[in-house]
């Protein structure tokens, strides 16, 4: 009796953290989705002018027009684009008409065009100022000589291009940059995996229980005599 009220307890006990841990998921996914909601509204809203006084908690995605000066100096990034394969998002200093220097992420050039000639002077770029977090303790170090870099690391690139640490990625430019396309900023790559945990929390739920019922159905079994 006592066996078969531990398997009980056991069983049951086991079966509701599992599937509290699958309620919490699901909780953690609305969550997910009305933060991944407000960011594709603040994204595709109007574009406003540079702030004063950038803020990157406070602007983070916040879309701007600005119209300055591209200059010359070049970041490349190492990305992949499907269907394209390895290229470099081009990220050049840019100085606006009050002098301030900010960085603009124009967009992705194909690896064999990595060191092409590419247009600078007058431009007005629409966007929306970004901070990605790409780097990591497994993010390789940027090869400076080469100037190639592995993760967009807004205060490294600053450093090296002489800028405020300000990243506008480009929507759209005029004139636009000859063999480069934009990547503009979206949502694509914010981690939302909190459904495919709570399927897996429901799931060792079942086959918790399942293995319980099994245990006990198997204790109660009459013995044969042999």
């Amino acid at each position: 009796m006592r066996r078969t009220l531990f398997l009980l307890i056991v069983g049951l006990g086991g079966a509701a953290i599992l599937i509290w841990l699958g309620v919490w998921q699901i909780q953690r996914l609305a969550w997910k989705e009305a933060i991944i909601a407000d960011i594709n509204i603040r994204i595709a809203a109007a574009p406003v002018d540079l702030p004063a006084s950038v803020n990157r908690d406070l602007d983070a995605y916040l879309p701007v027009t600005v119209s300055g000066t591209f200059e010359q100096g070049e970041v490349h990034v190492l990305v992949s684009q499907k269907d394209v394969g390895a290229g470099y998002r081009i990220i050049t200093p840019f100085v606006l008409e009050d002098g301030r220097r900010i960085m603009v992420d124009r967009g992705f050039a194909v690896a064999s065009a990595k060191d092409a000639a590419r247009s600078d002077g007058p431009a007005t770029v629409t966007g929306n100022l970004q901070w990605p977090q790409e780097t990591d303790s497994f993010t390789p170090e940027a090869d400076l000589k080469g100037n190639i870099w592995f993760a967009r690391d807004v205060p490294a690139m600053a450093g090296t291009l002489g800028t405020q640490p300000v990243l506008l990625v480009t929507r759209s430019s005029t004139p636009p940059a000859a063999g480069i396309s934009p990547l503009p900023v979206d949502t694509a790559r914010i981690p939302n995996d909190h459904l495919q945990y709570a399927i897996t929390w429901f799931s060792l739920a079942a086959i918790w229980l399942g293995m319980s019922l099994f245990f006990l159905r198997r204790r109660r079994a009459p013995k044969t005599e042999s």
